[in-house]
């Protein structure tokens, strides 16, 4: 009996504090995607690329707003939705623990404002995308002025921007079928 419990002294604990400790992970576990609404600018690549579908965005035109959600339930932690945000706005963190009291709290959802078409009024991109844009522009080295210039085409919907474009193309191709005749 006494070298039984020599033994176990010895030996230490044969379990984990789990729950009452945290469970030390390694650097590169796949835990929970972190959101970030600030970081975030709805572009909705990360809805593209998950496979589980847990990401969703859906669009209200009545009410000028995109819903982001992400439902952990559905999650598999893959970490594509982190590899194609352009923002860094979904980030996997370490934590992996998904029990939760309701269904509910597994969800997480953001709102974001759309901006309204210059032309038609019809709320179509998210106003944060289109900010987005035009700093890339203006990062790029594009001068600030010239970039703003252009906030009337980012703020043009893809409906009206063709419409407005026709008679440019036909003027186009008529003034080259002209100048190719003579």
């Amino acid at each position: 009996m006494l070298k039984l419990l020599k033994e176990i002294l010895k030996t230490g604990d044969a379990t984990l504090k789990y729950p009452s400790a945290p469970l030390p992970t390694v650097p590169s576990v796949r835990g929970k995607p972190e959101f970030a609404s600030k970081r975030c600018i709805a572009c909705a690549a990360c809805t593209i690329a998950c496979p589980a579908n847990a990401l969703t965005m859906t669009t209200d035109p009545v009410a000028g707003t995109r819903t982001w959600l992400l439902n952990y339930g559905r999650c598999i932690f893959c970490a594509r939705c982190e590899e194609v945000c352009p923002t860094g706005a979904i980030v996997l963190s370490d934590d992996f623990e998904l029990a939760v009291h309701a269904k509910a709290d597994l969800m997480v959802a953001a709102d974001f404002t759309l901006t309204n078409c210059r032309t038609c009024e019809t709320p179509f991109a998210p106003t944060k995308e289109v900010n987005y844009v035009i700093a890339l522009l203006i990062r790029s080295g594009l001068p600030e002025a010239e970039a703003e210039r252009r906030r009337d085409l980012y703020e043009t919907c893809p409906e009206c921007r063709r419409r407005l474009d026709v008679p440019k193309v036909s003027v186009t191709s008529v003034e080259r079928l002209a100048e190719v005749t003579l």
